[in-house]
């Protein structure tokens, strides 16, 4: 499963105009979920997304987390962050998960966020959505939890 965080002043998630989420300082998470991937890759990546240290201390290093703040996290799945781009100028989406397993993956990470943190937003699985953000830094880090292979 992928994570790609990005460290926001705010950010938002409409869907065909509508707001779906927002956040003020925290993190924007979009998700990838591959092949192979299942509730314990995703409780992984959630916990290390959780406890990554992204924000700064009172000396100005990246020493807190998003636990230890108490900052918002919208969570938005995009199944493109699976693709493959090694060759050619068209990806291949074989390393993506099903849609099926996609959806289940992302909502099983929603629910364990919502269990786990205060303040969580989120997109929908399947949607066209407009995400707009402020990145603070700009700080953005790619989390990857492999999936199980066999």
């Amino acid at each position: 499963m992928i994570g790609l965080l990005q460290r926001v002043r705010h950010a938002s998630v409409s869907i065909d105009g509508e707001l779906a989420g927002a956040i003020d300082q925290g993190l924007l998470v979009l998700l990838g979920v591959q092949r192979g991937d299942d509730e314990t890759t995703g409780r992984r990546l959630l916990e290390r997304l959780l406890g990554y240290r992204v924000f700064p201390d009172t000396h100005g290093r990246m020493n807190l987390s998003l636990t230890d703040t108490g900052g918002g996290l919208l969570l938005v799945p995009q199944f493109t962050l699976a693709a493959d781009t090694r060759k050619g100028t068209r990806p291949s989406f074989t390393p993506a998960a099903a849609p099926a397993v996609g959806e289940a993956c992302f909502r099983h990470v929603l629910e364990l966020a919502r269990a786990m943190h205060p303040t969580v937003e989120a997109g929908r699985f399947g949607a066209d959505m407009q995400v707009e953000l402020l990145n603070d830094g700009p700080v953005t880090f790619w989390l990857e939890v492999p999936p199980r292979r066999g």
